[in-house]
């Protein structure tokens, strides 16, 4: 759903480029909360993790295909607030270096790709897990459901903001049904991957998961025929040393590069939804060459190099690695701003 320049015009593009600002600004602040010891390395990772399985498009129709937009898994896995940067991260990544999605257009592409589609998986989410039982499983299936919204929801942003700014003359009621219908198919692509992934994670580290903390029920014991509270376990004499992230994220890099490096070459090269809707309606008339179409890593292929396996893998190794190293600054800075507040406020509490 990488909106192109010349689809949305310059005054709603730059309303929207502001308005893009002011989440991430919002979401650099709020982020301090969720960077604790075990979000503040694997976040990068999460960002690198959806770069990766953004260039495996999937089929859902005939000569339609889709992506991971990726806000619901980022939003579970490390906490709303980063999970916006996250995606933003991604996307200007893919922006600058892949000449995928305009420069114009990133304030729209911020605000449909992970503002939108955070706050509606994590809405869902936590919506689901107030009325689900507190269990793994309930964590998944919240998650499958907030993923699946997540993504229709953000093909009503694009339809709100095409009415607002479009270039063509096209029917609102014709995009907007073409755009939040193929993009319900593309959402059930989304909830499969995000569920999978979530799951996967909870089934070894559900510590790491921050959708997932505090659900733990507590542990019940069968005395008469009924359940009653377990005894509280005694205090431990010394707590116990925090696990390490880093077989977790280990694994979670590997996998990236391999999706990127070499599961890519067998992405389905049908247009995305966006891009069929585009093309069937007239939305593209205007649509303008990226800026940086001449990039050497332009279309997620290194310029010069004949062999498109090798050029596409690479090219997909250059931008897991680009992502990784960007978001990983980002979120440590962030990270260390949090313990810089945190030293400041225990000095204020012991001088008062």
């Amino acid at each position: 759903m990488h909106v192109p320049d010349g689809f949305i015009d310059a005054p709603v593009s730059i309303a929207a480029g502001v308005a893009a600002a002011g989440a991430v600004a919002v979401s650099l602040r709020g982020a301090r909360r969720e960077l604790d010891e075990r979000a503040a390395p694997l976040a990068g990772l999460v960002a690198a993790f959806i770069f990766a399985v953004q260039m495996l498009n999937f089929p859902v129709a005939a000569g339609t295909s889709g992506h991971l937009l990726g806000g619901a898994l980022a939003a579970i896995l490390v906490g709303p607030y980063t999970g916006v940067l996250c995606v933003s991260v991604v996307l200007l990544m893919q922006g600058v270096l892949f000449a995928d999605g305009g420069l114009t257009a990133l304030g729209v592409n911020v605000m449909n790709m992970a503002v939108v589609t955070v706050v509606v998986a994590y809405a869902v989410f936590r919506g689901l897990l107030k009325l689900l039982p507190d269990t793994r499983r309930s964590v998944t299936v919240a998650a499958f459901a907030g993923a699946l919204l997540s993504v229709p929801g953000a093909a009503v942003m694009f339809s709100l903001l095409y009415a607002l700014g479009g270039t063509t003359d096209v029917p609102l009621g014709k995009v907007f049904t073409a755009m939040v219908g193929v993009h319900v198919l593309i959402g059930i692509g989304e909830a499969v991957i995000t569920a999978a992934t979530v799951g996967a994670v909870l089934a070894v580290r559900p510590d790491l998961v921050h959708g997932a903390r505090g659900l733990a029920a507590p542990l019940k014991l069968r005395v008469g025929g009924e359940l009653v509270d377990a005894p509280a376990a005694a205090p431990a004499a010394a707590p116990a040393p925090a696990r390490s992230a880093k077989p977790v994220w280990i694994t979670g890099l590997v996998t990236a590069l391999v999706l990127a490096g070499f599961v890519s070459f067998y992405a389905s090269t049908s247009p995305d939804g966006l891009e069929k809707v585009a093309a069937e309606q007239g939305i593209d008339q205007k649509g303008k060459e990226h800026a940086t179409a001449d990039s050497p890593l332009a279309d997620y292929s290194v310029k010069d190099i004949g062999d498109a396996r090798l050029s596409g893998g690479l090219a997909g190794v250059i931008g897991v690695g680009a992502t990784i190293a960007v978001g990983t600054g980002i979120f440590w800075t962030v990270r260390r701003r949090r313990a810089e507040d945190l030293t400041a406020a225990s000095t204020a509490s012991t001088a008062l």
